[in-house]
């Protein structure tokens, strides 16, 4: 089985891909199996850009082919200077834990939200490392709003999980099934052929 170490502490971000890892005999390991943490500077432009920073720092340390992950977020209605673009996580100069992103993000959606809810946008950008050669993907999700209220489930390291309303469902994505995943095409099979098409 090939072994693909993941740029990540967030085992929530190792669990989205490990099962259809799996599938295609392929091993996601994340820098906690590795015990050796660093300091990257993420200081692209966008997603991508910051994958391959971190990809590229990670690809250094070991000889495994080597994955990492960025996402921007962009809402509607918000002013620029509350865009959180490829800050999710930090706002002004704060590290917010999963808690406080909840409280943060719901207040947006009651105070800019038509309806307590708020039209939103992710951009993924994944880039992988293997034998020297850098191979990226990008991929958009805004089938979903951000709102108000939040559902009464937290999943570690995917806050906005609970205050994000997938409007096909019109559910909570913490309610989301497994079935009902495949149904509104969320299962990302094709972010899984792309990063085992790149370690071949």
């Amino acid at each position: 089985m090939k072994k693909i170490l993941f740029a990540t502490e967030n085992e929530s971000k190792v669990e989205r891909f490990k099962k259809g890892l799996l599938e295609n005999n392929i091993e996601i390991i994340s820098i906690k199996d590795i015990d050796k943490k660093i300091d990257v500077e993420e200081d692209g432009k966008n997603a991508i850009e910051n994958a391959i920073i971190k990809a590229r720092a990670y690809a250094n340390l070991c000889d495994l082919p080597v994955l990492a992950m960025d996402d921007n977020l962009y809402i509607d209605n918000v002013p620029e200077d509350k865009q959180p673009g490829m800050f999710v996580r930090r706002v002004n100069g704060k590290r917010l834990s999963d808690e406080e992103m909840i409280e943060y993000y719901s207040n947006l959606a009651h105070t800019y939200g038509d309806e307590g809810k708020l039209n939103c946008k992710w951009v993924y950008g994944i880039a992988i490392i293997f034998n020297g050669v850098e191979k990226t993907y990008t991929w958009s999700k805004e089938d979903f709003y951000i709102v108000d209220k939040p559902s009464n489930k937290i999943k570690p390291g995917y806050p906005l999980n609970s205050i994000s309303v997938n409007k096909k469902l019109n559910k909570y994505f913490t309610d989301i099934t497994a079935d009902e995943k495949m149904y509104i095409k969320e299962d990302e099979s094709d972010v899984i052929d792309f990063i085992t098409n790149s370690i071949k």
